[in-house]
């Protein structure tokens, strides 16, 4: 009988030395070092996922520490005590596997033949690989031993889930974490084994089968064996992808672009070919979050080229970086990852999937916070500037210069259609605080006295007052409760008895908006300053619950008018006018009266009988 001599690329293309270790430099460095220096500890923990080179570099260490003339790190592995050690034969290295020599009976028996001295090397190596599996009771006998053990003992322990090992062992090793192999170095070794057994392996499909192997070399080659049984001598990337099922990255980058120029039908056919094409999936979706990621970063860090990815991803990426933000990225990537959650507990994967890719291209018509900050600043910056009173201020370099005599005040206007306008321009204008300092700028301002002095003291008040109740009628009513007092440098000082609350508090809550019309009338910055007198006569205040008129709903104020001793001053005029007459059905839908009411938080109430 024949025995066939073949061997798996796994086992053919295992690592003999430290320079053939791919992806682990880290590792191998420390270990060099450590020989190198006489500094070897008496216990190490290699820790990785499977097929990244545990059991490999704990025989090549043990090579190195039992080789002739050792412990040296350039030894020669075709000698007879490193192919012992290679094979598994070798009576000083001893592998146990901890899978099924867990319990505490075993390790009792590894105590008692650790005091032995070796055959024929200078350690007694004990490798215990799945260290993880033993029990407690087992771990706890090892303990002693592991912590003290006798010169001539080294263990070497490999596990994949560390957090299972007990604190007190790990404590007593030195840990060394392997890494998942990247891509592009599982990649460039399949296409050195392609060559070194004469096939024809595509680069492409070198790349697919990096890709699934996900880091591990050990998968990478087991796949490339598969392959070569299926294909023979040449393999192509379609044979990679219909064999394991894998997604191509043309076929993610399609549909990734589809998603990307919301092109919906484009889309959900890609889902359907691969669902009948019976492509897992999940894995579709986790492929297509890993294109998305890649495109971010490309787009963020442009000079930052991943080991992960290909030369031919890296043009497919570069031609998609101009059709979303990263922020869009950001939500996609996030939406992805919570139909990703869906679709693990879902039966009918493909609806889900279907779902979350409509929602995606959806999501990329909707305008985000950063698009409305971006128009308002754009609008902003297109709205042009006020013009400055320079003019007026070049007339009244003084704002402070002497009054002159008053013009004969002019009755304060009446709530006519113009005023019932004004009120409706001034609502626009609150609702849309970009079109304020617009309609302000255009405001007409009163031209100077005849002499060509500028307006100042009262005269300059009564003209402010003027333009303010034209701009914001509202404030009439307040400020008629008030008695120009004097001009104090850059202040008006406006007076009010102590019980007209209403008007002093919704004065001060506008302050600004009154200050702003009298600094345009008065062609520089004025300020208003409010006092309260016992001596002026107070206005009746405006409230909702007194008792009014049977043919007058209870939202009109009332102004008791003292008998003017000298010269009547505006507002003084403006409350002597009669009484108005009883008002129509319309007066609910006055627009004063509506903004009226919201300012104050009011109710109407209906005339009483």
């Amino acid at each position: 009988m024949t025995v066939s001599s073949y061997q798996v690329f796994a086992r053919k293309y295992r690592p003999r030395t430290f320079d053939d270790v791919l992806g682990q430099d880290h590792v191998v460095q420390t270990l060099r070092n450590a020989i190198e220096k006489d500094r070897l500890a008496h216990a190490y923990l290699f820790v990785g996922p499977r097929g990244t080179g545990k059991t490999s570099t704990a025989r090549i260490l043990a090579k190195a520490l039992n080789c002739t003339d050792g412990p040296k790190v350039d030894f020669d592995p075709d000698e007879p005590v490193c192919q012992e050690i290679a094979e598994g034969i070798s009576l000083d290295v001893l592998e146990i596997d901890g899978a099924s020599n867990n319990g505490v009976e075993q390790v009792r028996e590894l105590r008692e033949t650790v005091k032995f001295a070796p055959a024929s090397g200078q350690f007694k190596i004990y490798y215990i690989d799945e260290v993880h599996m033993l029990t407690t009771q087992a771990f706890n006998a090892l303990l002693k031993t592991l912590e003290e053990p006798p010169d001539h003992v080294k263990f070497i322990f490999a596990t994949t889930e560390p957090q299972k090992i007990l604190p007190t062992i790990l404590s007593r090793c030195q840990r060394f974490d392997l890494r998942r192999i990247p891509t592009s170095v599982i990649a460039q070794h399949l296409l050195h084994i392609a060559s070194e057994e004469n096939l024809n392996l595509n680069e492409g499909a070198a790349y697919t089968i990096a890709k699934g192997a996900d880091g591990g070399m050990r998968d990478a080659q087991s796949m490339l064996d598969q392959l070569v049984a299926f294909c023979g001598e040449s393999i192509e990337e379609k044979d990679v992808l219909d064999i394991f099922g894998f997604n191509s990255q043309e076929s993610i980058a399609a549909l990734a672009g589809a998603i990307l120029q919301r092109n919906t039908t484009a889309a959900l056919e890609s889902v359907h070919t691969h669902s009948e094409a019976g492509k897992d999936l999940g894995k579709l979706l986790a492929d297509l979050i890993t294109h998305m990621r890649n495109l971010l970063i490309s787009q963020v860090d442009s000079s930052n080229r991943s080991e992960e990815t290909s030369p031919e991803l890296e043009s497919i990426l570069a031609g998609q970086k101009t059709l979303a933000s990263p922020e869009r990225l950001i939500a996609l990537i996030d939406l992805f990852a919570e139909t990703d959650a869906r679709m693990k507990w879902a039966t009918n994967k493909k609806l889900h999937l279907e779902i979350g890719v409509i929602k995606a291209i959806e999501s990329l018509g909707e305008s985000s916070i950063s698009d409305v900050i971006s128009l308002l600043n754009d609008a902003a910056q297109a709205l042009p500037d006020s013009p400055e009173p320079a003019s007026r201020a070049a007339q009244n370099p003084n704002p402070s210069s002497p009054p002159v005599s008053a013009p004969q005040p002019t009755p304060a206007p009446q709530q006519s259609q113009a005023t019932v306008a004004a009120a409706t321009s001034e609502t626009s204008v609150a609702m849309n605080p970009a079109s304020t300092p617009v309609a302000q700028a255009t405001a007409p301002s009163p031209p100077p006295t005849e002499t060509g002095t500028p307006l100042s003291g009262a005269a300059l008040w009564q003209a402010a007052f003027q333009e303010i109740c034209k701009i914001r009628p509202l404030y009439e009513t307040w400020l008629e409760a008030g008695v120009f007092l004097e001009q104090k440098g850059r202040e008006i000082v406006l007076g009010f008895h102590p019980s007209d609350s209403i008007s002093l508090d919704s004065i001060n809550r506008h302050r600004s908006g009154i200050e702003e019309i009298l600094s345009k009338v008065a062609g520089s910055s004025l300020k208003i300053d409010l006092v309260t007198q016992e001596n002026i006569t107070p206005q009746a205040p405006v409230t909702f619950e007194d008792e009014a008129p049977p043919s007058m709903p209870q939202l009109i104020p009332t102004n008791n008018t003292p008998p003017p001793e000298t010269e009547p001053s505006p507002f003084e005029v403006a409350s002597s006018q009669p009484a108005p007459p009883p008002l129509e059905d319309n007066f609910y839908e006055d627009p004063l009266i509506k903004e009226a009411v919201a300012e104050f938080e009011a109710q109407i109430l209906p005339p009483q009988n």
